[in-house]
C-alpha cells in the first residue's frame, strides 16, 4: 500500500508532538507523593532521620516575611526560603535579611506560573535569571530549586540542571494557601505526614494564595516547632538535612493532575 505524503507527514508531526508532550509533562508525575517517595527519595526531600527540613515558598514579601523571621529567631530555628526572583528584586533588603539571620535561600523561579506549554528556552533563561538574582542580591549561591506549584516539567528539570540547582519538593505540607486554612488545619496537615527525615512545605507570602493566608501559617509555626522538639527532631534548613543524591530521572508519565498548589 502506498501512503500519501501528507499522511506520512501528519504521522511524523503527531509523533513528534507526542514525544515533546511526554518530555514536558512526564516529570510532573513527581508531584504525586507516593511516586517520588518510592522512585526519587532525594526529590521527596528525605534526609537524616533525626532532622526535619523547614522550607517556605513564594517570598519575599515585606508584609509577611519579617513576621516569620521574628518567630524563627525567637525559636532559634533556621529554614530554607525558596524565593521568587521577580519579588526578590523588588525587595532586595528582605533577601539580605534572610541570609543575615542565618537562613538558606533557594530558587522558586522568576515568576510564579503554571507550565501549561513547553517553553524550554524560557525555562532555562528564567531559572538562571532567578539563581543569579539570589546570588547577587543575597550574596549566597543557591543550591536548591523548587518549581512553582511543585510541577517539575522536562523543561524546568533541564533548566535546574543547567543552573546547577538540585530540584527538591516536599514530604509534608501545610495546605496553607486557601481561605479556609487556619492554624489548626495547617498544623494537622503537616503532622499527618511528618516523620524524621521529612521536608515540610509552608508559605511565608500570600501573593499566590488567599489574602492573609500566611497568618494561619505564622500561628501554626510555634506549635509545629514544639511538636518537632517533643518528637526529638531537630529543625533546620535543607543544607543541614543530609539529602543523598538519588535517582534524578522521574517517571515517564503522570497518572494524576496536580492540585492547585
Amino acid at each position: 500500500m502506498v501512503r500519501h505524503p501528507g499522511t506520512v507527514g501528519a504521522g511524523v508531526l503527531a509523533g513528534t508532538l507526542g514525544a515533546v508532550a511526554a518530555w514536558h509533562v512526564g516529570p510532573a508525575a513527581t508531584w504525586l507523593p507516593p511516586v517520588r517517595k518510592i522512585l526519587s527519595p532525594s526529590l521527596d526531600g528525605r534526609g537524616r532521620p533525626d532532622h526535619v527540613a523547614l522550607t517556605f515558598d513564594d517570598g519575599p514579601d515585606p508584609d509577611s516575611t519579617p513576621h516569620f523571621l521574628r518567630v524563627l529567631a525567637e525559636h532559634r530555628v533556621r529554614a530554607t526560603f525558596f524565593l521568587v526572583g521577580a519579588s526578590l528584586i523588588r525587595h532586595p533588603a528582605l533577601g539580605r535579611a534572610l541570609v543575615a539571620a542565618g537562613h538558606e535561600v533557594a530558587v522558586h523561579g522568576w515568576h510564579h506560573d503554571r507550565p501549561w506549554f513547553p517553553v524550554p528556552l524560557r525555562d532555562v533563561r528564567e531559572v538562571g535569571q532567578a539563581a543569579d538574582a539570589v546570588r547577587q542580591i543575597c550574596g549566597s549561591g543557591p543550591q536548591w530549586y523548587r518549581p512553582p506549584y511543585g510541577i517539575l516539567t522536562g523543561g524546568r528539570l533541564a533548566a535546574a540542571r543547567r543552573a546547577r540547582l538540585r530540584p527538591v519538593l516536599w514530604s509534608a505540607w501545610g495546605q496553607d494557601w486557601t481561605a479556609r486554612a487556619d492554624a489548626r488545619s495547617v498544623t494537622a496537615s503537616v503532622l499527618k505526614d511528618l516523620t524524621g527525615g521529612g521536608t515540610v512545605l509552608l508559605h511565608d507570602a500570600d501573593r499566590w494564595s488567599a489574602p492573609g493566608a500566611w497568618r494561619a501559617t505564622l500561628d501554626a509555626l510555634p506549635v509545629l516547632l514544639a511538636e518537632c522538639r517533643r518528637l526529638g527532631l531537630r529543625v533546620g534548613p535543607l543544607r543541614e538535612h543530609g539529602i543523598e543524591r538519588g535517582q534524578e530521572r522521574p517517571p515517564a508519565h503522570p497518572t494524576q493532575r496536580p492540585a492547585s498548589r
